[in-house]
């Protein structure tokens, strides 16, 4: 998988108008990338671009650069005389090329990923496989099956396990000797109502840092509203206690004005993370509202920080700007769907779930832009472009991006005893590859290392760090998986 790093560009002033991300009349020709592909490269790559009389684009071997998406940009626009490849910048915008980088990338993965024998773990019984990594071997083996759609879980002091699903139901597991978790039959009774449409549902938990003295338990969902007779939903968080099978004495922590609430069934962002500073920090998706993503007066898009209790702290970043929430901490993320903080510096990093490419990889840091739908790496879904910039003034590069997508959700930092070598590595679960990546970052928000431990399992929905040194993942078919050294 190709990456690319960049350092972070300087923060630019806050903007409360709507960004002027309406593509330039360079980018408002809007051709599919498959159209532009047929009409531009198939005479000489061929249909697949590796079956035609130019060089294949399959393999490793590159005529110009080493294959990144600003080489392959490059060679595109100015050409390479030398392979007998003429220049499409004159014919082809910007816009449509960048295009064509995503669907080179994705052309490639296709075909690389029918060679790789990543994944092809040998298999020592019916459903568990062996894997040799850069650090350790390792096993992924089922210990649940026949769950709902799984979005998160956790694990209590006393070891029980909470387990979200999709549909609105919170489940209490107990691991038994084998440390197999025994899913209790009846879900916690009384636990908030969910719009369990598209991608909403009840999506993500977290416990206080004083849970043990305390007892609360942070969730997030799509909350259903009616609203001047319609329907319609938003990211929400509450929390509250666990007693005797049942949800109860639940506060809103966070619930935005009904002008929010919205039509939209996907981007509800959601993840929850405490940080070191004891605050509660969560993300909202841009509901589909992407014009919407660089105005501080609207909650998409963002990265928030409040109190435990939900109150606004004194240094967000944004409270002395006119009309900015002042729960804001970050701004221009398509969908956060992993947030969490490095155990040992302190850093946080989240995981964007990007459009066609562009899923990225961010360092987040108070007040920054990431960019989006100004800049990104990422064209529609349909093809088309989104807009020819990948970078501009005042907004941040991630830390390290993927084309094409492989539908990155949750990440967790790894810190058990299990897996000595793993410490402190931020582990990657995706859904459309079944990709479960390992990345060591620095304090600075570089990524040094980055390897794929395994793909096609499944829709990764979430990877878990659990206080026994094993790591857990969730996916959308209702399992869990445990991953255990070989030895």
């Amino acid at each position: 998988m190709n990456h690319a790093t960049a350092p972070c560009l300087a923060i630019a002033a806050a903007l409360l108008t709507p960004l002027a991300i309406s593509l330039d009349a360079d980018a408002q020709r809007v051709r599919k990338a498959p159209d532009v592909w047929v009409q531009s490269c198939v005479s000489c790559h061929g249909s697949t671009g590796g079956n035609g009389s130019a060089s294949s684009l399959l393999n490793d071997a590159w005529t110009v650069g080493n294959g990144s998406d600003a080489d392959i940009f490059r060679a595109i626009h100015d050409g390479v005389p030398d392979a007998g490849m003429e220049a499409f910048g004159p014919t082809l915008s910007d816009a449509e090329i960048q295009g064509l980088v995503v669907y080179i990338k994705e052309l490639r993965s296709q075909h690389q990923r029918g060679l790789s024998e990543v994944g092809q773990g040998e298999s020592s019984f019916t459903g568990r496989k062996t894997y040799t990594s850069q650090h350790h071997d390792f096993v992924v083996e089922p210990v649940a099956q026949g769950l709902d759609l799984l979005w998160s879980m956790t694990a209590l002091p006393n070891g029980d396990w909470l387990i979200v699903e999709r549909d609105g139901d919170l489940r209490l597991a107990r691991p038994n000797a084998n440390g197999n978790p025994r899913v209790h039959p009846r879900p916690i009774e009384g636990t908030p109502k969910v719009r369990a449409v598209g991608q909403g549902g009840l999506l993500d938990i977290a416990l206080h840092p004083d849970y043990a003295n305390n007892g609360w338990v942070y969730l997030s969902f799509s909350e259903p509203r009616r609203i001047e007779g319609d329907e319609r939903t938003m990211t929400t968080v509450v929390r509250g206690r666990i007693d005797n099978h049942r949800w109860v004495d639940q506060e809103v922590i966070f619930r935005a004005e009904d002008e929010h609430f919205g039509g939209a069934r996907h981007h509800y962002g959601s993840r929850l993370a405490f940080g070191p500073d004891g605050m509660l920090y969560f993300t909202v998706g841009d509901r589909a509202q992407r014009h919407r993503a660089q105005n501080l007066d609207h909650p998409y898009a963002k990265v928030h920080r409040v109190h435990p209790d939900g109150s606004v702290p004194d240094d967000n970043p944004f409270l002395d700007t006119p009309g900015a929430l002042p729960t804001v901490w970050s701004y221009g993320h398509r969908n956060a769907q992993g947030l969490d903080f490095h155990p040992d510096n302190g850093t946080l990093w989240l995981s964007e779930h990007g459009p066609r490419g562009g899923d990225e990889i961010n360092f987040v840091e108070k007040g920054k832009n990431y960019g989006w739908a100004h800049i990104t790496y990422g064209i529609n879904y349909n093809g088309t472009p989104i807009t020819h910039r990948t970078e501009a003034p005042g907004m941040e590069q991630p830390a390290v991006y993927y084309t094409p997508s492989p539908a990155l959700i949750g990440i967790d930092h790894y810190t058990g005893d299990r897996f000595p070598q793993w410490e402190n590595d931020l582990f990657v679960s995706a859904i459309a590859s079944g990709q479960l990546r390992r990345l060591r970052t620095t304090s600075d928000g570089e990524v040094v290392e980055d390897e794929l431990l395994f793909q096609d399992q499944g829709r990764l929905r979430d990877v878990y760090n659990a206080p026994d040194g094993y790591l857990y993942v969730l996916t959308s078919e209702g399992n869990i998986l445990r991953i255990a050294p070989t030895d």
